[in-house]
């Protein structure tokens, strides 16, 4: 009786859909392709054909083998082994090789290269294609795959996966649906995280500036459902805790699906005046305090929040391979301290791990009338994560301005592949923030404390945990 009435809601969701004039999902059949010839996720399983122990080769996805997380690993929240450890550089590139390997970077690792000549450089090793997530995530997949569509402002009929596994529809529908995939992709429940972030000057000076972060998933919370979120995906709660003259001071932010009907609500915590006031404007080119001006809002996480602002299109009609940070286990191991991380211009690259994976390249063109200092920005999107790992940001004269660097790496433990550390690049100015620095704290990410309720996210609470 029960999978009766599922279908005939799944059903009557797809009419709707068809009714109201909305891009539906795909067929039954199509979906079905999900976990055969795709990935659960909507990647293509199936390698590219040459050998996969060199820096040209993709290997077929069978996702995370459970069998190379290292005994050494013990309990969740430690600071993650390598599985890899004897994987070697197959390839280097820098400023006097980038032409011949030009297809396959982005246009700002390039420009990092150009204007880094004598110390940036990417090591690419082998492809280790370990996205991986729950096997309910790969089920909410497969049905938002036949009942997720987009609105003008949002998305509709998807919750706890992926919601465009099988991008279809025109381009700049396909641009949008891959880009709202980035936007909801799995990153487990509920997470606590103690991390610092630095601005690091032209002269390669920094202070850090630490804090401890909470995120609720609401979105992948199976106690919901897409009814239940009231528009809300996630909360984040943040809390500064160095240096001393910052200390106290909290922000709270709840993320809405739909920022037209509800916009993105953020709260501050001042602990000097022990005052709670609304943050009206934190969203779009907001620039972020802690980052000395060098993150938007909507750089956070890579990219967040309303897409509304821009006109979007896919560069190319599938994925292609490129260049991208991944599995960068070595880059927050607590013996790697941050002085030895965080260099002139950039962080150390011989502590980063490129690897060769196919990505969506989705550019964005702000619309006609609307305001951001970004004209353009170019994605590069993990075709198995939905994770953007590199992004190129252009000013209002079409200049390459900006870069954006995830090194990512799965949390084996959940599993979800995440970042481990992120950068935002300024060329010019030859400056750069990098956010989630965990080497010298005494844990990493921690997933496994039950999801508080929503009143824990009330912004009251900002007032009673900033004391």
């Amino acid at each position: 009786m029960l999978k009766k009435i599922t279908l005939i809601g799944s059903a009557l969701a797809l009419s709707l859909a068809v009714a109201s004039g909305v891009q539906a999902g795909v067929s039954a059949q199509e979906a079905a392709r999900l976990g055969n010839d795709l990935t659960p996720l909507g990647g293509l399983k199936r390698g590219n054909g040459r050998d996969v122990n060199t820096a040209d080769g993709i290997p077929e996805w069978t996702g995370f083998d459970r069998s190379m997380i290292p005994s050494s690993y013990t309990q969740p929240g430690q600071h993650h082994p390598d599985p890899f450890p004897n994987d070697r550089v197959l390839l280097t590139i820098d400023n006097q090789n980038k032409a011949q390997h030009a297809n396959r970077l982005p246009e700002g690792v390039k420009a990092m290269m150009e204007t880094y000549p004598d110390t940036f450089k990417i090591n690419v090793y082998r492809s280790r294609r370990t996205t991986s997530a729950p096997d309910w995530v790969y089920e909410n997949t497969k049905r938002n795959a036949q009942t997720a569509s987009l609105t003008p402002t949002g998305i509709e009929g998807a919750f706890g996966g992926t919601p465009f596994p099988i991008p279809h529809g025109s381009n700049e529908e396909r641009a949008r649906q891959v880009i709202w995939n980035h936007i909801m992709r799995w990153r487990g429940v509920y997470i606590v995280r103690r991390a610092s972030e630095v601005a690091v000057q032209r002269n390669g000076s920094y202070s850090l500036v630490t804090s401890q972060q909470e995120v609720y998933f609401r979105y992948y919370d199976q106690n919901l459902s897409e009814e239940k979120l009231d528009n809300i995906i996630f909360y984040y709660l943040s809390f500064t805790l160095a240096p001393a003259r910052l200390a106290g001071g909290a922000v709270l932010v709840h993320e809405t699906l739909d920022q037209r009907k509800l916009p993105r609500q953020a709260w501050g915590y001042n602990a000097g005046t022990r005052r709670v006031q609304r943050s009206p404007n934190l969203s779009f080119d907001t620039p972020i305090a802690a980052s000395d001006g060098l993150r938007t809002a909507d750089d956070t996480d890579m990219y967040n929040g309303s897409p509304e602002r821009y006109n979007w299109r896919l560069l190319h009609d599938q994925p292609v391979e490129m260049y991208i940070p991944y599995n960068n286990y070595r880059i927050d191991d607590p013996k790697l301290k941050y002085s030895d991380l965080l260099m002139q211009g950039h962080i150390n690259p011989e502590h980063a791990r490129w690897e060769l994976h196919r990505v969506w390249v989705v550019e964005a063109t702000l619309k006609p009338g609307e305001r951001h200092i970004y004209e353009r920005r170019v994605f590069y999107i993990d075709e198995d994560s939905w994770q953007i790992g590199v992004i190129d940001q252009y000013d209002r004269r079409g200049d390459l301005w900006r870069v954006s660097i995830a090194y990512v790496k799965n949390y084996y433990e959940v599993p979800t592949q995440w970042t481990a550390l992120d950068t935002f690049h300024d060329l010019r100015a030859r400056r750069y923030h990098v956010q989630f620095l965990s080497n010298e704290e005494p844990s990493n990410l921690d997933f496994t404390q039950p999801a508080p309720g929503d009143q824990y996210f009330h912004p009251a609470a900002l007032r009673r945990r900033g004391r």
